[in-house]
């Protein structure tokens, strides 16, 4: 690709265009998180072509995290974890050895001269990969790297689970469907907006690197929790700003030698993500044998990411949806809350 000089509104029109465009694309064919895959390809396309200067103001990539916290948070149901109960110390011991299993996969890809130990460990954590994403440069780790790790593990993922569902378990078919509709465009505003501006009075107030995604998710996890507006989510088009803001900062960042060393490092990666994924599938087997749960209900519940797509499959086949939605959404809060330990522990072990 040639460079050529730009004015800002060129490029603004670019990385607009480009995004829309490319959102538009994987939506349709159904791929997960589009608007920050399209974002993130938008903000490439400028910054690989062109040398002029473009960026986004601080506080925008701050409202970003803050609005993925958020549609996190409303995710999380307090009944859901409370009937963890029984099964508590089976499936802390499992979300325990994913970790590891993380972090292990992590430190294999660090051994690369061009990934850094935070960034191994960021690109492969299993599960959050939006909530990872969003905070993975706040922690010191390449988010370009990260993003593309992420989302590869998340494909891997969603390519993977129909076949293994399908050829280990035949479950039978179109027994129930998830949705999140959340309680009306009103509603939902205000719950948005009463989480995002406590949230980020909390986020202030907590010494934390990650706090700006963690305070709007605990605030809107409460709100949820309270019953006071219903069982209600982030906006869809609040959802997809939240994305674009990401993607099109971690795009703007890309260079042609960043990309080209992404590049050769894929090989590598993919055959990590395939030996995390049947690790993972393992795992489930275990809970399975540990707990009263059917293996096809475990195996999702321990699935290494794709949440949204894995709720799906778990209604269609008539497994437990609130099993599987309460173990994935505590391996994600105890990702998220222990992410900054772990990136201190890595560079402290690392100096």
């Amino acid at each position: 690709m040639s460079e050529r000089d730009r004015t800002p509104a060129q490029a603004v029109l670019l990385v607009v265009g480009v995004t829309v465009l490319v959102s538009v694309v994987l939506a349709v064919l159904h791929v997960p998180s589009a608007v920050l895959f399209g974002s993130l390809v938008g903000g490439m396309a400028h910054a690989l072509t062109s040398p002029t200067p473009l960026a986004l103001p601080a506080w925008s990539f701050r409202i970003g995290q803050a609005l993925i916290g958020i549609t996190i948070g409303a995710l999380v149901s307090v009944s859901a974890l409370a009937d963890m109960g029984p099964a508590l110390l089976p499936i802390l011991a499992v979300t325990a050895a994913t970790v590891l299993l993380s972090v292990a996969a992590g430190q294999l890809l660090a051994l690369r001269r061009d990934v850094s130990p935070v960034t191994g460990a960021f690109a492969m954590i299993a599960g959050g990969a939006s909530g990872v994403v969003a905070i993975a440069r706040d922690l010191g780790a390449d988010d370009r790297v990260v993003t593309v790790v992420q989302y590869l593990r998340v494909f891997v993922v969603l390519v993977s689970m129909p076949l293994v569902t399908a050829v280990v378990f035949h479950p039978d078919h179109g027994l129930g469907t998830f949705t999140a509709d959340g309680e009306g465009l009103l509603p939902d505003l205000a719950y948005t907006a009463a989480a995002l501006a406590l949230g980020l009075v909390v986020a202030r107030l907590v010494p934390i690197s990650t706090a700006t995604l963690l305070g709007p998710l605990v605030v809107a996890a409460a709100l949820t929790a309270s019953g006071w507006l219903g069982t209600p989510m982030v906006p869809v088009g609040l959802q997809w700003l939240a994305y674009a803001l990401i993607g099109v900062q971690v795009g703007l960042r890309f260079t042609r030698a960043s990309l080209a060393s992404i590049a050769r490092m894929l090989p590598t990666v993919l055959l990590i993500i395939v030996a995390m994924v049947a690790a993972t599938a393992l795992l489930g087997a275990l809970l399975a044998w540990l707990t009263p749960v059917d293996g096809l209900t475990a195996y999702l519940a321990t699935t290494p990411g794709g949440l949204f797509a894995v709720l799906a499959t778990a209604a269609d086949s008539g497994s437990d949806v609130t099993y599987v939605m309460a173990v994935q959404l505590f391996r994600l809060l105890v990702i998220l809350a222990f992410t900054p330990v772990l990136a201190r522990t890595l560079r402290a072990h690392r100096g």
